[in-house]
């Protein structure tokens, strides 16, 4: 893993089951994220996706890429454009730095998720990995 390196694209379609399911694995009853009726009532086209599902989103992508051993050490997100039911978000990510040391490494990835509206989701996330953690990105 060097500081340029592109991560490879990941796309996730952005279904009613995904926002539903992730709100409430995240223990989020906000109505916005699952009673269309209440998110229009309150100003939105429909129930969208929560910010906890996201992060969880942008943790996954990172660790598919770099494989089991892969520590998430920090994710620091912002929400942009909502992920709506009948969408799809794309990830990208590129390595911004990469540090290491006699133990393994520790990187900075900066990532994008977008989908048809715009930017849903740009952030950074710190991860260790550990020397012979075999880092190889996944393959789709």
């Amino acid at each position: 893993m060097r500081t340029g390196d592109e991560l490879a694209p990941l796309r996730i379609p952005i279904t009613r089951t995904l926002i539903v399911a992730g709100a409430i694995a995240t223990r989020d009853y906000q109505d916005v994220h699952h009673d269309a009726e209440a998110a229009r009532a309150k100003g939105s086209p429909d129930i969208f996706m929560n910010i906890l599902t996201t992060n969880g989103l942008v943790g996954r992508y990172v660790t598919e890429h770099l494989g089991p051993a892969a520590e998430l050490r920090e994710v620091a997100i912002r929400l942009g454009a909502p992920n709506y039911p009948g969408d799809e978000m794309e990830l990208t990510g590129r390595v911004t730095s990469v540090e290491a040391d006699a133990d393994g490494e520790t990187a900075v990835i900066e990532v994008v998720g977008a989908n048809a509206l715009g930017q849903h989701v740009t952030g950074r996330v710190t991860v260790r990995l550990p020397r012979g953690g075999g880092h190889e990105p996944a393959r789709p």
